[in-house]
């Protein structure tokens, strides 16, 4: 349990805000619905469904009361045009923008598709909240903007040339964010998350997420695609963590908070074959029979960064963020839902 969190739930409690949560039916963001509507807040979510689904939203109502639902308004739009945002923003007072094409495969395979639902749409986002005078911008990054740099762990400081376009999107994020505050006082705020995992975190397709696409497999028994050879390492995030900083974000009355980008991560190293050990561990407890799942080794995939290590430090004192879940504790709950019939 963080303090400071639980401070910051107890405030929205009593003074409840209407927010807006773009890209609202997929995984963080369908997370970031059901958080605001379990305190009691209203909030509007903004999607396309070209990547979220509605049943993440069913599943959101089904672990809410009604009374929470109906403090639920969904908005089906597209960041890429404007109008739709100024419509999603009109009465909002707080922005959590998660609405984005990720994926550095699928950014290197359409980079142009990747640029406008990246790019376009959040500066699109960026001018409706501008409009509108939203109180807090706060917007989802990527580690990937560290790119090349060498240096572990990962200092918000200091980052380097970027790998993919995806990567090149969120950079160019930040620089937009940045001037938004400088030029028209739009109070940002950025994320840059590690790994983020966790229920509804959808399993199929071809740029699926690695622990989702894992545990499906095991499940059917057949071999898990380790790209590399396995020692690549990444700092794994459960979702509550991001559910976690994006709400500390949100609230902080702390100018020096304000205009900054934060790492949200554990500060943990995990290599794919650890990760890979973990995950069948936990499909053979539900399905004995995984226990022969092995891993097969393919190329290293463009793209990719050899190691990522966050340095939590940053966020950790300016916003007060703790981290509740580390990944065997992430894996734990994932795993309930990963396993369930439904989402294989």
């Amino acid at each position: 349990m963080n303090p400071v969190f639980e401070q910051v739930k107890l405030e929205l409690r009593r003074e409840p805000q209407k927010w807006l949560v773009t890209g609202a039916a997929g995984f963080i963001g369908s997370h970031l619905v059901e958080s605001l509507l379990s305190l009691d807040q209203q909030v509007v979510g903004l999607d396309n469904l070209s990547t979220g689904h509605r049943t993440n939203l069913a599943e959101v109502e089904s672990l809410v009361t009604p009374a929470q639902w109906n403090r639920f308004r969904f908005e089906q739009g597209d960041v890429t045009r404007l109008a739709d945002c100024h419509r999603a923003c009109a009465g909002v007072s707080r922005v959590l923008h998660q609405a984005a094409l990720g994926s550095v495969p699928r950014s290197l395979e359409d980079p142009l598709r990747s640029h406008a639902s990246n790019v376009d749409g959040f500066i699109n986002m960026l001018v409706a909240a501008r409009d509108v005078g939203v109180s807090r911008f706060v917007y989802a990054s990527s580690s990937s903007v560290y790119g090349d740099h060498p240096v572990l762990p990962k200092v918000e400081a200091n980052i380097g040339r970027p790998l993919s376009p995806y990567a090149a999107t969120k950079f160019i994020n930040e620089v937009y964010a940045n001037v938004f505050s400088r030029s028209y006082g739009l109070p940002v705020i950025g994320l840059r998350y590690f790994n983020v995992f966790g229920p509804r975190q959808d399993p199929n397709g071809a740029y699926a997420a690695v622990i989702p696409k894992w545990f499906s497999a095991a499940a059917h028994g057949a071999p898990v695609i380790i790209n590399g050879d396995g020692e690549t390492s990444r700092d794994f995030c459960y979702v509550a963590n991001a559910v976690q900083a994006n709400l500390l974000a949100a609230m902080t009355t702390s100018p020096e908070a304000v205009d900054q980008v934060y790492n949200v991560a554990v500060g943990r190293q995990t290599t794919l074959n650890e990760l890979f050990g973990k995950i069948r561990d936990r499909v053979v407890k539900v399905k004995p029979s995984a226990v022969i799942v092995e891993p097969k080794y393919h190329s290293e995939r463009a793209g990719d960064v050899r190691h990522s290590l966050a340095d939590i430090g940053l966020i950790q004192s300016k916003l007060g963020y703790s981290p509740t879940h580390d990944i065997d504790q992430g894996l734990d709950l994932g795993a309930n839902w990963y396993l369930q019939p439904s989402a294989q």
